[in-house]
């Protein structure tokens, strides 16, 4: 794919998008060399083994369109204008009789099939029914995946779907099947890979024609419903599908089947040795680092050119590359790699991206500026943010990085979690702009009129227009790419264009009064959309990225103790007692082990919602799991966190562990309906399984000693062996993994040893104090001698801990140590000694 942006024709009124593959999500990683080429001898096999009867649509297919793909795509990104009411079945309850049409999705639990429980297709769920129809009636599959926040899902529901005569195409020739990407990853990852590696990219709504076996015969993304543009409509392709179908069946079938042979050798490598060279170790962070620095946004912060997302793994990356040129005293070049991190999350911050008045951060900017946003909001972004923002914290001690930590974790306990502590997974763009409208319009939630602000503001609302450029015509003209089509105009996305004391001055006003004025009125403004139709939220509990939430949650409980005494906040920041969030973060890892996980036999589900789902828990789910539980313990939860992040590490390596290889797959490997099982490395918008599973193994080798270190230490490097070309040739695609592989070359861990009794004020301001500077190869291990069975535990994995906690009790006090290179440090007793002993340069 070309990696340069291209601007494609739309497909209609006041629609566009973008190519883009700098957040290629869904792709698992970009391809190897040897990989591009198997993928071109299946592509030209394919070619080859066209038929003439369809050579005009396979050929559509295999190039880009001004249709395949769509906003929801890991290719194509943008804005448009949805056709209708999208009426969100949220309950299974419906009957028949207030719907012209029912299927089987209505007995689904996904908000996503249950959006298609009435459509005249006759719909089925993925599974054995479906296929067995397919061979009984002899037809081919039409597979349908989406989810429920997609915009373009949404338009083909609209066009296609809810359409009689496209119905009676599918109905008389294929089995329809709907499939959730959130609730089943496995099966969506098999198809997209087909779509992506042969087509050249690919996205949601992911339209996809597969033989009763399961083999992919043909695809794309969305597709309008009539011929537009010289490229076959929907109607079309099903058409000339159901004939190639019978005159050319054998072709089609051995070029799936070969497509799919090609893509498992080339997606589930193995490593050649043990462990990386030890050169690569550390030249991977480097590269990695250097490559992001090209690439840089000087004037307005990113990485890469619009669209912008919010790539975390690119900051964290940044981050950890800073302090280790920090420590090795390169001073300037610290500086740098800093700079660009802390502008780009000050200009992200003051961008649309940001929800200024609810809080939190939408997808991604469709400009340069971060100004005016694709409005869906995910959870996987929210965790990740928080935690580069509170590191951002640690580094600086400002308290603007610690209040936008506040900002998103307030915003997620206000909209975002249930009444077990389970945490939601996304809201969608789309929203009506008043209770009567027949249509929904992305953003019409979050963006205003001048009017509106006059009407609701008052005497302030001329400073808050000024401070967020609101205008009578609107503001999306920052840039040429921020609303081509005019479907903005006259509205306005709140943006900040300069620092807060100017503005205060030009009001004469004290700094404190004006923050607290635009305290107040976005409060108002919030408290007026609130009365308004919301966007549709998507209350699906998905484990692994709850695990991203618990992470941040419970960082943040720590790390903002560090704020100033009396530090104020202003709306949406609530300003709660930092203990709060750790109390969120232990429900919502409660939830999972009560709802989603079989204690018998140790193994997880995937996704909740009006109970679990029928899919199993995949790597990322334990993977961003067991991260979370053992951020979970080191900021202070109980020992048996721990245990469960090492039983969850031990089924994983059960699940998922390649053990001759190398790596751990992405699927269990047990259900033969899934006809991929891939090791992923790339770290897009969310990070790969294997990047988060090198670190867990680094992070749990550091607190055990012995055969059980020594086993998550070889896992750990073994893994890391096999994405050795990967690591050499494209650092960009795998920031998170080159942290891993430089962290795996530290000799030796700090360790942070806390003895006392827990549930004292000091034990916290301890904790507090071993959590409060950035340090990512620093473990902190806290015990309490008294406490029987957590000595248990540590005399089973880690005997030099039990012996420290024995012999550096004292009833009355907290005692730290800090340990390196088998050498532990004096005991200290308060907080502030600890810091000074942390913040101490490496020798």
């Amino acid at each position: 794919m070309n990696p340069k942006r291209q601007t494609v024709s739309p497909p209609g009124p006041n629609q566009h998008f973008f190519l883009v593959n700098a957040n290629k999500k869904l792709s698992s990683f970009p391809p190897s060399s040897s990989m591009l080429k198997l993928l071109r001898l299946s592509s030209s096999l394919l070619a080859r083994h066209s038929f003439s009867t369809t050579s005009k649509l396979s050929s559509s297919l295999r190039r880009p369109t001004k249709y395949r793909n769509c906003p929801c795509s890991s290719a194509f990104v943008g804005r448009f204008h949805t056709h209708k009411v999208l009426a969100m079945a949220e309950t299974t309850s419906s009957s028949s009789s207030s719907h012209e049409h029912t299927n089987r999705l209505s007995a689904e639990h996904s908000p996503y099939l249950l959006q298609h429980a009435h459509n005249p297709v006759n719909w089925y769920p993925w599974g054995e029914e479906a296929f067995a129809e397919a061979r009984r009636r002899d037809v081919p599959i039409f597979l349908s995946i989406g989810y429920s926040t997609c915009h373009w899902c949404h338009v083909m529901k609209v066009e296609s779907f809810e359409d009689e005569e496209v119905a009676e195409l599918l109905n008389d020739s294929f089995v329809s099947v709907k499939v959730d990407r959130e609730e089943r990853p496995d099966v969506d990852k098999v198809y997209m890979t087909f779509v992506q590696a042969l087509y050249g990219g690919g996205g949601w709504p992911l339209s996809v024609f597969i033989s009763p076996d399961l083999k992919p015969l043909m695809g794309g993304t969305y597709f309008p419903p009539d011929d537009k543009y010289g490229r076959p409509g929907f109607k079309t392709i099903l058409r000339k599908v159901k004939d190639a179908w019978f005159s050319k069946r054998d072709t089609l079938v051995k070029s799936g089947a070969f497509a799919i042979e090609q893509l498992s050798e080339a997606l589930s490598a193995s490593a050649s040795s043990k462990k990386l060279p030890d050169e690569l170790s550390q030249n991977a962070l480097h590269l990695c680092a250097e490559q992001l620095s090209q690439s840089y946004d000087s004037r307005y912060g990113g990485f890469g050119s619009a669209p912008k997302f919010p790539r975390p793994v690119e900051i964290q990356l940044m981050l950890y590359h800073s302090k280790k040129l920090d420590d090795a005293g390169n001073y300037s070049e610290s500086k740098k790699g800093l700079q660009m991190v802390f502008f780009t999350l000050q200009c992200m911050a003051r961008g649309g991206i940001h929800d200024h008045i609810g809080g939190g951060f939408h997808r991604y900017s469709v400009d340069e500026r971060w100004h005016v946003p694709h409005f869906e909001k995910m959870l996987y972004d929210q965790g990740q943010l928080v935690n580069v923002y509170l590191d951002a914290f640690s580094i600086t001690n400002d308290v603007f990085y610690s209040s936008l930590s506040r900002d998103i974790l307030d915003y997620l306990r206000r909209d975002m979690i249930g009444p077990e502590g389970e945490i939601f997974s996304a809201e969608d763009a789309d929203s009506a702009e008043r209770e009567d409208a027949k249509k929904k319009k992305e953003g019409a939630f979050y963006i205003w009129t001048s009017q509106e602000i006059d009407d609701l503001l008052g005497e302030h609302a001329t400073l808050f227009k000024d401070h967020y450029y609101v205008k009578p015509l609107g503001n999306c003209d920052l840039s040429r790419m921020s609303d081509p089509q005019d479907e903005f105009k006259g509205k306005n996305v709140l943006i900040e264009l300069t620092d807060t004391s100017a503005p205060a001055k030009k009001y004469g006003l004290p700094l404190e009064k004006y923050l607290d004025i635009l305290g107040e009125c976005r409060q108002k403004l919030f408290d007026a959309r609130s009365r308004g139709p919301r966007p549709h939220l998507d209350d699906k509990v998905i484990v692994s990225w709850n695990g991203l939430a618990i992470s941040s949650l419970a960082r943040a409980s720590k790390i903002l103790m560090g704020e100033a005494e009396g530090t104020k906040y202003n709306f949406p920041v609530v300003g709660c007692d930092p203990k709060e969030y750790m109390t969120a973060a232990e429900k919502a890892a409660s939830f999972i082990r009560r709802h989603l996980y079989n204690e018998q036999a140790h193994r997880l589900e995937h996704s909740f919602r009006n109970g679990p789902s029928k899919a199993p828990g995949f790597l990322d789910d334990y993977a961003f799991l067991i991260s979370g539980l053992l951020d979970l313990y080191e900021v202070g939860g109980g020992i048996h966190w721990l245990v469960w992040a090492t039983e969850l590490q031990n089924k994983q390596d059960e699940l998922f562990l390649d053990r001759e290889g190398g790596g751990y797959f992405n699927t269990p490997g047990e259900d033969p309906s899934v006809l991929l099982r891939v090791k992923e490395d790339h770290d897009g918008a969310e990070p790969s399984g294997n990047s988060v599973s090198a670190i867990n193994l680094i992070r749990l080798a550091s607190m055990m000693t012995g055969s059980k270190s020594e086993y998550y230490r070889q896992n750990a490097e073994h893994l890391l062996a096999v994405f050795e070309s990967r690591l050499k040739d494209m650092a960009m695609a795998v920031p998170l993994m080159c942290c891993a592989a430089d962290m795996i070359s530290v000799p030796s861990h700090k360790q942070v040893v806390l003895v006392g009794h827990k549930s004292s004020l000091e034990f916290d301001k301890m904790l507090a104090a071993a959590h409060a500077s950035y340090d990512p190869n620093r473990t902190v291990i806290h015990i309490d001698p008294t406490d029987n069975e957590e000595m248990e535990i540590w005399e089973d994995n880690n005997s030099n801990i039990a012996l420290m906690a024995r012999n550096n009790f004292a009833a009355d006090k907290v005692v730290a140590l800090v340990c390196q290179n088998f050498t532990c440090s004096p005991p200290v007793t308060d907080p502030k000694s600890l810091k000074a002993l942390l913040l101490k340069k490496p020798t």
